[in-house]
């Protein structure tokens, strides 16, 4: 290999289609782990990305969707992907970074994504608290309750406790607000080409009625949890491939 080519920055040696990963509320990247053992790395270079105050140091502003779009507007560009993955309420965050005239992104594959105000069962419910600790605190104790019938939340409850608390709050808070201002499943079906993965039985009635009178490429999981990177990564990529075909 010539010598200038070894001092090219990986991605630019690496000539696979890019895909980001970004994870749902409360987590981060380490949700995406399993994926690089699946077929889908053969094909792609798989980035999960860890987002400020979930992995990654948090904001000295406002953690709020707008802000957590930009992140991954900047990924997207220093990555140069044009795709990304994104799980429940990150497919908010998804679909304003790929709004941006900068944005590279043009194929958005959303994992259960928020459509309906009602999707956002976990993140919306940090606006019925006024202070972040108070909600971290009935957060986790929902979820250890949840872990106890459902295991792989107990993952998930970790990686929530290692999530910072003000960031936390303040995203959860500007998911409410996001999803009474708009539908957020008309922000991302006119953000970018589409497909969305979902078992219907993880989601609200209110997003399978959306999903059917509305027109978007869509893939069903059957019997797959809201984890399905976690605990079906093999699935997943069978179903991301058939999504990118």
């Amino acid at each position: 290999m010539p010598a200038e080519a070894s001092k090219q920055p990986a991605q630019e040696r690496d000539t696979r289609p890019t895909i980001l990963f970004i994870a749902g509320f409360g987590d981060n990247a380490s949700m995406f782990e399993g994926m690089a053992g699946t077929h889908l790395a053969d094909r792609y270079r798989l980035v999960p990305v860890n987002l400020p105050g979930f992995g990654a140091p948090p904001l000295t502003e406002t953690t709020t969707l707008e802000a957590l779009a930009q992140t991954v507007a900047d990924e997207a560009v220093r990555n140069r992907a044009e795709i990304i993955v994104a799980h429940s309420v990150a497919s908010i965050i998804a679909s304003l970074a790929a709004r941006r005239p900068d944005c590279p992104l043009t194929r958005i594959i959303s994992l259960e994504g928020n459509i309906t105000a009602e999707d956002a069962y976990f993140s919306g419910t940090a606006a019925d608290y006024d202070d972040p600790v108070t909600f971290r605190t009935a957060f986790l104790e929902r979820l250890d309750e949840m872990a106890k019938t459902v295991p792989v939340i107990r993952r998930y409850r970790r990686e929530v406790s290692k999530a910072d608390t003000l960031a936390l709050w303040q995203l959860g808070t500007d998911a409410r607000r996001f999803s009474a201002e708009h539908v957020p499943g008309v922000v991302l079906r006119d953000a970018a080409n589409v497909t969305y993965l979902y078992n219907p039985d993880n989601c609200p009635d209110s997003t399978n009625r959306w999903l059917e009178e509305n027109e978007m490429d869509r893939i069903v999981l059957e019997n797959a949890t809201h984890w399905k990177s976690v605990d079906q990564p093999e699935m997943l990529a069978d179903k991301i491939a058939e999504a990118l075909q």
